[in-house]
C-alpha cells in the first residue's frame, strides 16, 4: 500500500505561493494572469527570481480564460493559458505564443479507506463518472477495475470547474478522445454544460471542494492534489497500462511532440501512446505581444522566462512538473529574438 508523503519543496512552495497575488505591484513588478494549473511553480519560480534579481512577478490565477482577457485587453504584460490560442487567433490578435513548462492532470476523490494509487479508472469509466451515467462508487464498471478496494456504497458527487479553464480544456479534450458519448454530448472547450456535478474556481477551488466533501471525485493539475494531500486515482492508459501520475509518466507522454507542428507550439499532449505514458498530460502556455505597448515590462516578463527555463528546472521537478526540452527553449529563445519588437523594429530580447 503506497502512502501519501508530502513533501518540504511542495511545503515551501505553498508559503510561496500564498503570498504571491497579495503583495503590492511595484513599478519594476512583472504583471501576470491565467491558468492556474502552472500557479505552484510560478509561485516557486517568483520567489527565487525575487531573492537574486529583487524583482518581483504579480501573477493573478484566476482561470486560462480570465488570463487571456486581460492580455487581450492589455491590462497585464502576459497571459498565461492551458489551452493554447489557434494560429489564426495569434494572427489577428497579434500575439506570440510558448510552452512554459508540462505537467499532468490528476482525477482526485474523497473516498474513507482509499489510499493515494489504490483506485485504478480508465477512460471510459471516467467519462461516464463525469456524464452521471455511473452515480455510486460501488457501481459493476468501477468494480471490475479495482476487484480488490473496498469500495463504498456511496453516491459519487461530481466536482467541476466553474471557470473558463485550460484544465477543463485538456481534461474535457481526453473524454472526448475516450468517449463518443462524450464528445457528442458535451465536447471539448475551456468551458463546458456540464452534465452533473458542483461547480468550484480554479484548481485551487476543485480540491478544496473535493478534500471537504465525502463521496466526491474532481479534477487539478498533480501538484495541487500533492500540496493539499489528496487521493489520487491511477488510470489505465491509451496502451491497456496502468500508470501512476508522476514526472517520470508526463514525460513519456511528451517524449514524441512535434512542438514545431502547431502554431504557437500549440501541442496537445492527452492520450498519446506508450506503456508508461500519463493520459491526461498537458502543457501551459505564455501569451505576449508581438509590438508590446510596454517593451521595457516585455523585456522584463522575457527575462524572467528565459531565466526560468535555465534555472528552474529543479524546482518543476520537485512539484512533479516536466521542464521543456532543450530544443524546444532554444526554438521559442530564437522566436522571441525574431519576433517580439520594440516600436524601432528592433527585437526586445538578447540572451
Amino acid at each position: 500500500m503506497r502512502h501519501f508523503i508530502r513533501s518540504a519543496a511542495v511545503a515551501i512552495a505553498i508559503a510561496a505561493a500564498s503570498t504571491f497575488t497579495i503583495s503590492p505591484v511595484l513599478a519594476a513588478d512583472i504583471s501576470g494572469a491565467g491558468a492556474t494549473f502552472p500557479y505552484p511553480i510560478y509561485a516557486k519560480w517568483a520567489d527565487a527570481y525575487k531573492k537574486e534579481t529583487g524583482i518581483g512577478l504579480n501573477y493573478q490565477s484566476i482561470g486560462s480564460g480570465g488570463g487571456i482577457k486581460q492580455i487581450k485587453a492589455k491590462t497585464v504584460t502576459f497571459g498565461a493559458s492551458d489551452a493554447p490560442l489557434e494560429g489564426e487567433e495569434l494572427e489577428s490578435t497579434g500575439l506570440a505564443q510558448f510552452p512554459m513548462v508540462m505537467g499532468g492532470i490528476v482525477p482526485v476523490v474523497n473516498l474513507e479507506g482509499i489510499e493515494p494509487g489504490e483506485l485504478v479508472l480508465d477512460g471510459a469509466t471516467l467519462a461516464d463518472i463525469f456524464l452521471g451515467k455511473i452515480t455510486n462508487w460501488n457501481d459493476e464498471a468501477i468494480k471490475k477495475l479495482n476487484p480488490e478496494a473496498k469500495l463504498p456504497d456511496q453516491a459519487i458527487a461530481v466536482v467541476h470547474r466553474s471557470d473558463g479553464s485550460g484544465t477543463t480544456f485538456n481534461f474535457t479534450y481526453y473524454l472526448g478522445d475516450v468517449s463518443a458519448s462524450w464528445k457528442d454530448e458535451v465536447g471539448v472547450a475551456k468551458a463546458v454544460q456540464w452534465p452533473v456535478g458542483i461547480g468550484a474556481k480554479g484548481n485551487e477551488g476543485v480540491a478544496n471542494n473535493v478534500a471537504q466533501t465525502g463521496g466526491s471525485i474532481g479534477y487539478v493539475e498533480y501538484a495541487y492534489a500533492k500540496e493539499n494531500g489528496l487521493i489520487y486515482a491511477d488510470m489505465i492508459n491509451k496502451d491497456g497500462k496502468t500508470v501512476e501520475p508522476t514526472a517520470e509518466s508526463f514525460s513519456a507522454a511528451a517524449a514524441n511532440a512535434d512542438w514545431s507542428s502547431q502554431p504557437g507550439y500549440g501541442v496537445i499532449l492527452a492520450n498519446q501512446p506508450g506503456a508508461e505514458s500519463w493520459p491526461m498530460t498537458a502543457a501551459t502556455w505564455i501569451l505576449v505581444y508581438k509590438q508590446p505597448e510596454d517593451t521595457q515590462a516585455t523585456a522584463d516578463a522575457l527575462k524572467f522566462f528565459a531565466w526560468s527555463y535555465a534555472k528552474g528546472d529543479e524546482m518543476a521537478g520537485e512539484l512533479d512538473y516536466v521542464p521543456m526540452p532543450d530544443n524546444v527553449v532554444k526554438s521559442v529563445e530564437e522566436m522571441w529574438a525574431k519576433d517580439i519588437l520594440g516600436s524601432d523594429g528592433k527585437a526586445i530580447y538578447t540572451e
